[in-house]
């Protein structure tokens, strides 16, 4: 079926732009026969069917709705011609924010609002419309962090719109590069806006004078028209008839409903309340849920509960949510001291202890739970400390291992120090930081944690000195008791101490303390709180010092017991080496003592240490050094030499060591002597070199001091020993000269040397023979005294001689000069001048016949004493090779 009539045609619209709600009017052809035949009417895709007053064929009288579209056509679809089409267009302008203070003619869309703060789309009131810009010029904003700019302005807002809106603040972060000349167009445009604004209610009549022109048509049309309707009745208005009906049929239907009514009012009543219990059930159901979660341990659950719950009714006036409210509130009251008796449980972790802080935190608690546990977890330390002492004490005579008691329990209370310290150091850097606490405490406690971070700081370096000291302290009481007031004794002490820790588990202690300190220091805790931990590993190290030194007097004490007086090729025993080693092994046990860590003062500094080490040093030097003596002086019972050998490198000559291997007083003289000629030119200087290595002070005086009691007890035993074999050796001379009556101014021409003399040979020969043996470095030195008391013996016989027959003077020359030629590698200056002096004292040679004489007995007398002699002629060509 084919329309009657040609489709729609707009070919018109005025304004062709505006706003939504602008008043338009659309003219064209065919746009309907009337009202009735309008069917449509859309203008850039909006319908605006609603507003549409068709006024002709011709021309349409409507208002612009909120349209998707910026631009669109004008269509009109009428029942007798179709949808139409358009020849014109229309364009929408956004319509400019209406703000909290602006007048508006018409009624604002406030749904589709855009919410600056938020930057979300959604439903808000009028009152919070505003303008995004008020200014009127570009917004830069700044990097400048938010939290700065919170406290700069602690308790101003950048929003406007706020009670305590600050000027500053919004500026630094929305116009914080903005030029001057900007600022200054600012200014103006709020002039602008605030002259506006001023011209009051004429202005705003102005702006909506058409509005006001609409509506008075409008009312004026009804007005009439109640008028005709009602004015020629007697009934009165066509309003007042109407009311009369309404009140009429109210009053019959509350007749006849009213009891439905009643029973309808309960039934909503009741549907009312059991809207308010499903629509707050939560509210209502909190009380109960608090408690399951509680007993679940579902913390979290119930902080949560609880601050939405505070947020929602926290302020309420309604009575029987204050009621509920009041049951959650107690039950939270018992949650937080729960939750704090656990805090301030021990032993605890750290993440438990980080975990119940945060919720106390978020749910308020009175007072400052953190604060709390750092006392509760410092009092636990400190009797940790004291019940472990305690225990060690009272299992001191059940102790059955290796370890000495005092060692175990120092090992023990470190590790129960570093086992607790750290999490305790942690837990305080966490307070200070701020890490303890959640997110919202956090920024609602900054600035208060702040200060109580400031007096708390003296409260927990006090802590901190405390355990220090209690560790130190129970450390001395073990092992340093004179270092205990004796105030503290009973709390400190009380070990029963049977014997003094040796050297060696002192530097076992001391690793162990050390080993202690570098954790702590690794903790980051300050050096000023560890200070107590370094003096007593000063005073420990001092301590190990002087015992290792006094147990090294005692093993030198026993290392007589040791001579086992077995002799090398060099007439040495063992004796100096072990003296040497046990004295280098007391230092190689000290070297880690000594040596100072980061940190560590010396232990050499205090002069009185160093008079003490240096005194302990001697000691052990006299101490060898009597002993020495005491082996020389040994009686023969008491030498036990079954085990004894002789060093196949040192031949037996003379047979001086017999077949049963026993010594004599005279050999063991020897073998001493041997020995500290050693001992002064090797062993001490060695010893001092290890003490100068180990950084030990006033070397010079242990060097000096040993060095004459050494020299002393040399000289003393090699006095002991030439009297010993000099004086039988002087003592037979005069009676070997005068044998038989032999007179010098009465005898018989010399045919020889006589026996008295190659008698006092062969004993001096047997002394060589005794010290080769032994040492052939004594032998000059022994030899050559023999031979000064010899030569000083013999010139004082022959100076006590009246007088001298020829052939006497020959015979006393004869037997001089034999004695002196055969002992000259041994003579000394003394010697030559007293073999000089028994010379002077003869008379002269007259005759070359008695020159001639003295030297054919002199070479007799050596030829035949050849084999005798060969002693002194090895000596002699070892000495011209030397």
């Amino acid at each position: 079926m084919s329309r009657l009539r040609q489709p729609p045609l707009v070919t018109g619209i005025s304004p062709n732009e505006g706003i939504p709600w602008t008043k338009v009017i659309i003219r064209g052809e065919n746009l309907g026969t009337g009202p009735t035949d309008l069917i449509g009417l859309t203008i850039c895709g909006h319908n605006c069917l609603l507003t549409a007053e068709w006024m002709s064929a011709s021309k349409i009288v409507c208002r612009v709705g909120q349209a998707k579209n910026d631009k669109g056509d004008i269509i009109v679809t009428t029942k007798s011609g179709g949808r139409g089409t358009s020849t014109v267009s229309f364009k929408l302008l956004k319509p400019e924010k209406i703000g909290i203070l602006d007048q508006s003619a018409v009624w604002v869309d406030e749904m589709n609002y855009y919410d600056m703060r938020t930057d979300r789309n959604k439903g808000i009131p009028p009152l919070s419309l505003r303008p995004a810009n008020p200014l009127g010029i570009d917004i830069e904003k700044s990097k400048f962090p938010q939290k700065d700019l919170e406290m700069l302005f602690p308790g101003m807002s950048a929003d406007f719109t706020s009670e305590n809106f600050s000027a500053a603040w919004y500026l630094i972060e929305n116009h914080s590069t903005t030029s001057f000349e900007q600022l200054k167009m600012a200014v103006t445009n709020l002039k602008r806006q605030a002259n506006k604004k001023s011209e009051g209610s004429l202005a705003y009549v102005k702006g909506g004078l058409s509005t006001f022109f609409e509506a008075q048509d409008a009312l004026s049309a009804i007005h009439q028209k109640l008028e005709a309707d009602g004015t020629e009745k007697v009934e009165g208005s066509m309003t007042q008839k109407l009311e009369n009906v309404l009140n009429r049929a109210s009053n019959t239907a509350d007749t006849l409903f009213q009891e439905v009514l009643g029973r309808k009012d309960k039934a909503d009543s009741t549907r009312n309340a059991l809207n308010v219990l499903q629509r707050f059930k939560f509210l209502f159901n909190l009380p109960l849920n608090i408690e399951r979660n509680i007993q679940k341990g579902d913390y979290d659950v119930v902080i949560n509960d609880y601050e939405k719950a505070k947020s929602l009714f926290g302020k309420t006036e309604v009575q029987v949510f204050k009621k509920y409210y009041a049951e959650v509130e107690t039950r939270i009251e018992t949650l937080r001291e729960l939750l704090l008796d656990k805090l301030l449980e021990t032993p605890s972790t750290l993440h438990d202890q980080k975990r119940y802080i945060r919720y106390l935190s978020d749910l308020h608690a009175p007072g400052d739970p953190a604060w709390q546990c750092i006392g509760a977890q410092h009092r636990w330390i400190l009797q940790l400390m004291h019940s472990c002492k305690e225990g060690y004490i009272q299992d001191l005579k059940a102790w059955r291992y290796k370890t000495p008691h005092r060692v175990a329990f120092v090992e023990k209370l470190t590790k129960l120090v570093l086992s607790q310290l750290p999490n305790f150091w942690k837990l305080w850097i966490s307070y200070v930081n701020g890490s303890l606490f959640s997110e919202t405490a956090e920024k609602s406690g900054q600035i208060e944690r702040s200060k109580n971070v400031r007096q708390r700081q003296n409260d927990f370096k006090k802590m901190i000195q405390e355990v220090m000291q209690c560790l130190v302290k129970l450390i001395r009481g073990a092992l340093l008791p004179l270092s205990i007031p004796e105030c503290g004794v009973r709390q400190y002490g009380g070990w029963e101490v049977k014997s003094e820790l040796s050297g060696q588990w002192l530097a076992h202690v001391i690793q162990t303390i050390r080993l202690t300190y570098e954790s702590l220091t690794a903790l980051e805790i300050p050096n000023d709180m560890l200070q107590t931990i370094q003096d007593l590993i000063l005073d420990l190290r001092v301590r190990c010092v002087m015992v290792t030194l006094q147990h090294t007097v005692e093993e030198i004490k026993r290392l007589a017991e040791k001579e086992d007086w077995i002799v090398d090729n060099e007439g040495l025993t063992s004796l100096p080496c072990q003296f040497e080693q046990c004295i280098i092994h007391s230092l190689q046990s000290l070297k880690g003592v000594v040596e100072c860590k980061p940190g560590e003062a010396s232990v050499f500094q205090q002069p009185k240490t160093q008079e003490e080490v240096c005194q302990l040093s001697i000691n052990i030097m006299q101490i060898f050094i009597y002993c020495l003596e005491q082996l020389s002086t040994k009686p023969d019972a008491d030498v036990d030499t079954t085990h004894l050998s002789v060093d196949v490198s040192s031949p037996d000559l003379f047979g001086s060591i017999h077949e049963d291997f026993s010594l004599t007083s005279e050999q063991r003289l020897l073998i001493v002597l041997s020995n500290c000629c050693y001992l002064e030119r090797h062993t001490f200087l060695n010893i001092a070199e290890h003490f100068e290595k180990h950084n030990f002070q006033g070397i010079e005086k242990i060097t000096q001091v040993s060095m004459a009691s050494l020299k002393e007890l040399d000289q003393r035993l090699f006095e002991n020993y030439i009297e010993l074999k000099a004086d039988p050796i002087v003592g037979s001379l005069e009676p070997g000269i005068y044998a038989g009556y032999f007179d010098w101014k009465d005898c018989l021409p010399p045919t020889g040397v006589r026996n008295y003399l190659k008698e006092a040979l062969v004993n001096i020969i047997a002394v060589h023979a005794e010290v080769f043996t032994i040492s052939k470095e004594l032998v000059p030195r022994v030899l050559s005294k023999v031979v000064e008391a010899v030569s000083e013996e013999l010139s004082r016989l022959m100076q006590c001689v009246s007088s001298f027959s020829k052939n006497g003077a020959l015979q006393a020359r004869l037997e001089i000069c034999a004695l002196r030629d055969t002992v000259a590698v041994h003579l000394t200056p003394e010697s030559k001048s007293s073999f000089k002096q028994a010379l002077e004292a003869l008379p002269q040679l007259s005759s070359g016949a008695d020159k001639k004489l003295l030297e054919e007995l002199l070479n007799k007398f050596k030829s035949s004493m050849h084999l005798q002699l060969t002693c002194f002629q090895a000596a002699s060509s070892t000495m011209m090779k030397t």
